[in-house]
């Protein structure tokens, strides 16, 4: 299931704990970064052993505009996560949202 930019933008402003993870690289993490972990969606692989404990907890992935967290959700299903959801049009559409 997706997760919309503006809801995502309301938990967020709302100081609420989410499980966020940014699948970008870390030239653009660093550039701007919603506060989310970042693991590169290459990473992911080896890395899938810190996201473990979130296993039956909503996690919510974005990057740039939502194409490598749709992968990203597809891989983690594959794992046996039960509440993968992606940010549509991930960090892109959000800046959009953020400067109206």
């Amino acid at each position: 299931m997706d997760i919309s930019v503006q809801e995502l933008k309301e938990r967020l402003d709302k100081g609420e704990k989410i499980n966020l993870i940014d699948v970008r690289n870390p030239d653009e993490y660093e550039e701007q970064n919603l506060g989310g972990t970042l693991i590169p969606l290459g990473d992911l692989p080896d890395r899938i052993d810190e996201l473990e404990p979130m296993k039956n907890e909503e996690v919510i992935i974005h990057c740039r505009s939502g194409a490598r967290s749709a992968r990203a959700q597809q891989f983690l299903e594959s794992q046996g996560f039960t509440n993968v959801r992606n940010v549509l049009g991930g960090i892109l559409a959000y800046n959009e949202i953020e400067s109206k």
